[in-house]
């Protein structure tokens, strides 16, 4: 299995379908697994898809609404079935406090799994580690929604050849990395002599709202952008009366934002073919597009040389 990829287990927007589940989105990074908006069903989608609740480190709620929540009583119950032992956190509005402690002791559980909320107050960084930093901005939806945004560090890539060529190699090739520089022979080797600058691989999800600064914020350059279109352009008046997306406009956003994988999703049921979305957001993206499909693995492209 992939170490950087986003498991997709549900699609669909207000009303599940016969083929789509509720919302829910895990991005797989290394060792970090961000859970984004689990809708209802979302415990057993995991079940499908092979991943066990211990893959989670994080759960992303990006609004209230119950297509992007009602999963998080399974999934919070089952972190403490399955015993699992490194802490969770949870990021959710500020606003929602008491609809996340709801949905969290919604019934009676044995609870030993260390859940530790953190809401979301404001646009800015929300943690920050080796492994990168996630960050919210504010959405524009009928209820407070923030959108999230993953970045991992920049960095080198070794060059074989040049670390060859300065007589370079085991241990001393991370000590080189660790300390910047190493005397070989009674010569300074310098990091920058022996790799290039490697650029960090970067992650959005955008869920229900209307175009606004905060979407081309968090897309803005990024890798992978997993972004709502429940709408079609022929009922644009309707995205915009309840605050949504066309896929139309997400292509335009991917476009705008120099955005390498566009991921559509969140659909709405009233409509049974899901190529139109690709078909519609590809009218102004030239860039790879997958229409998302319960159930299935996205991998992240690979890093920017």
């Amino acid at each position: 299995m992939s170490g950087r990829e986003l498991v997709v287990l549900g699609t669909a927007s207000q009303a599940p379908t016969r083929t789509r589940n509720h919302n829910g989105y895990l991005l797989r990074f290394d060792g970090e697994g961000f859970l984004f908006d689990p809708g209802e069903g979302t415990q057993r989608q995991m079940l499908l898809a092979g991943v066990p609740s211990s893959a989670v480190t994080r759960i992303c709620v990006t609004h209230f609404h119950g297509d992007h929540c009602l999963g998080v009583p399974g999934v919070v119950q089952r972190l403490s079935l399955d015993g699992v032992a490194h802490p969770v956190i949870a990021h959710f509005p500020a606003s929602g406090r008491e609809y996340f402690a709801r949905l969290r002791h919604a019934s009676s559980f044995h609870e030993i799994a260390d859940v530790r909320e953190e809401p979301v107050e404001r646009d800015g960084v929300l943690a920050s580690g080796p492994a990168g930093v996630l960050e919210a901005r504010r959405l524009d939806h009928p209820v407070e929604a923030f959108g999230y945004r993953f970045t991992e560090p920049d960095g080198r890539r070794m060059l074989p050849g040049r670390l060859a060529e300065h007589g370079i190699a085991g241990p001393d090739v991370g000590r080189l990395q660790r300390e910047g520089a190493v005397v070989v022979d009674g010569r300074t080797v310098r990091l920058a002599d022996v790799s290039r600058p490697r650029r960090g691989q970067r992650f959005a999800f955008v869920m229900d709202t209307r175009l606004c600064d905060g979407v081309y914020a968090l897309a803005d350059g990024v890798d992978m952008l997993v972004i709502e279109s429940t709408f079609l352009t022929e009922d644009e008046s309707l995205a915009r009366k309840y605050g949504h997306l066309t896929a139309r406009q997400a292509g335009s956003v991917a476009a705008e934002c120099g955005v390498r994988k566009l991921v559509l999703a969140h659909f709405s049921q009233r409509y049974a073919d899901p190529v139109r979305f690709a078909a519609e957001a590809a009218q102004v993206y030239g860039g790879e597009i997958v229409v998302a499909a319960d159930l299935t693995r996205v991998p992240l492209p690979h890093r920017r040389g």
